[in-house]
């Protein structure tokens, strides 16, 4: 009996450091996104977003995929924030269209390996605006 105790505190042990250093990047991705927005005002979420030209959509790793169009801030908190990391790429296949949409397909490749790395599930996309100056 006192053997499966030992054992059992081990394994906390070992996966203490492991959950702390998880929770650690999520703080700092949830920081990035928090510093990005400071200041603006949520808006009602969309499904759809029309994407301009080339503009890149910025990826914050954990946490949330943000495209800017003009003074909006869009950011799409996705199905599966932890498919999202700064060392892959997204390929998003749509089809006919200059809208970005939460039903699209996203996926991810790794930068070094160019291989298939995860499947990103978009949510809806909320705008964040400066707030009308009032005088």
């Amino acid at each position: 009996m006192k053997s499966i105790a030992i054992a059992t505190a081990s394994l906390a042990m070992l996966a203490a450091p492991a959950l702390h250093a998880q929770e650690a990047s999520v703080s700092k991705g949830e920081a990035k996104l928090a510093k990005l927005i400071e200041g603006r005002v949520a808006g009602e979420p969309k499904s759809c977003i029309t994407m301009i030209g080339s503009r890149p959509m910025t990826k914050i790793d954990d946490t949330a995929l943000v495209y800017r169009a003009g003074n909006t801030v869009w950011v799409n908190r996705t199905r599966t924030p932890e498919a999202i990391d700064d060392n892959d790429y997204l390929v998003i296949r749509k089809f006919g269209t200059s809208q970005l949409c939460k039903s699209d397909n996203v996926t991810t490749y790794d930068r070094s390996g160019n291989f298939f790395s995860g499947v990103i599930f978009l949510d809806d996309f909320v705008p964040y605006r400066e707030p009308d100056a009032e005088g």
